[in-house]
């Protein structure tokens, strides 16, 4: 290989359990299921509504861990766009060229 080293393209999936989940991402999915396990043993519903309602804690933590191309999850996408609009707006040159007020 003469001295180069080639990174696997894979190689972030190596420090996630099952290549997939950070332990964040199982920590925020089993939170929302033992929430809904809860739920489910304390409340008793006859309606679909009801019964949605129960289910909500998992499906919207579900949701968010839930893995999509070029993002770890839905988790991700949204702390991404959020730090996007939310960020500075304004970018100020600091190349090479950049004098700091400087006219010498």
């Amino acid at each position: 290989m003469n001295g180069n080293y080639l990174i696997p393209a894979n190689s972030k999936k190596s420090s996630m359990i099952l290549g997939i989940f950070t332990p964040v991402d199982l920590i925020l999915f089993g939170s929302g299921v033992g929430l809904t396990f809860i739920l489910m043993m304390s409340i008793h519903t006859d309606t679909f509504i009801g019964m949605v309602m129960i289910l909500l804690p998992a499906l919207v933590s579900g949701f968010l861990v839930f893995p999509i191309p070029n993002y770890h999850n839905v988790l991700q996408l949204i702390v991404n766009i959020y730090t996007f609009f939310a960020g500075q707006r304004q970018y100020r040159w600091k190349g090479w060229c950049f004098k700091n007020g400087n006219n010498k």
